[in-house]
């Protein structure tokens, strides 16, 4: 019998799955180009679908909206998430385990089932569906990320890093902004970035807690294809993709730049000589 080549083995399922991840995307890459209206047959090549996607006002409206909602999410989130992140932290044990526990169910619940129970929150307290409920609705998605992701970064510091800074005269506060916060805002930045992209491109809470109104982007790609696909969705897509790219890379960089910043800290705390 033949030795298991685990190596090469390896490779082809790995390959494999790349390819099923993305041969979806590179189709839809490829008749954003598509010079007729056909959504099967290639006519030639033109950007005649981006130059409608980029002009139309109906998609611009929509644009804008999603920016709003994500950007707002955002802000929100890393806020409290951070916040949120320190209690855990530095917190009492007890309360801590249970809200632990509670970020855990919320992260493993699935979203449609949140996103019911938001429905039902906001028709229960006479909220008016609109803008503000699907900022609320992508909050209650995206804080626990934000809480896990920095939590991690404040679990790695060196409390030495605070003391010696006490030592020499800081309060607390002053400890915690001058000394903690530049070591951890990476993680923090990497963490927003996440939530930019998950709300911007969230459909099921959204869908949810909607109003009237224009609608944010994912809803109108919806509404599109409920009424009759055109290649310029296609040319959306492209154009989405993009953006979740690049808000993905960065915080990928700005993940490994706290990384970087909490091991050369703590190096440097280590290094320090004892007075």
């Amino acid at each position: 019998m033949a030795r298991f080549d685990r190596p090469r083995t390896l490779w082809v399922v790995a390959a494999f799955v790349l390819l099923l991840l993305f041969a979806p995307v590179v189709v839809v890459i490829v008749y954003s180009f598509n010079a007729t209206r056909s959504l099967v047959n290639m006519g030639g090549l033109s950007l005649q679908w981006y130059r409608e996607a980029l002009t139309s006002s109906d998609w611009h409206a929509s644009l804008w909206v999603s920016i709003e909602i994500a950007l707002v999410t955002t802000l929100i989130c890393a806020v409290f998430g951070t916040m949120l992140a320190f209690a855990l932290e530095r917190g009492s044990p007890r309360p801590g385990r249970v809200t632990e526990g509670t970020i855990i169910v919320r992260l493993l619940s699935p979203e449609t089932a949140t996103a019911i129970a938001t429905l039902l929150l906001f028709t229960q307290v006479g909220l008016t569906l609109s803008r503000s409920t699907i900022a609320l609705g992508h909050v209650a998605v995206c804080l626990p990320f934000v809480a896990v992701i920095v939590r991690s970064r404040i679990a790695s510091l060196n409390p030495e890093m605070e003391r010696s800074a006490m030592d020499l005269g800081a309060t607390r506060l002053q400890a915690l902004w001058l000394v903690v916060m530049p070591v951890i805002w990476p993680a923090i930045a990497s963490a927003a970035m996440l939530v930019f992209v998950l709300s911007f491109d969230d459909f099921i809470t959204t869908v949810f807690t909607s109003g009237a109104g224009v609608p944010p982007l994912p809803l109108r790609i919806y509404g599109v294809f409920r009424t009759g696909i055109t290649p310029v969705v296609n040319a959306v897509g492209v154009l989405m993709m993009i953006v979740t790219t690049i808000a993905l890379v960065s915080a990928v960089l700005l993940a490994r730049l706290a990384r970087r910043r909490t091991s050369v800290s703590q190096g440097q705390v280590a290094l320090e000589p004892v007075r």
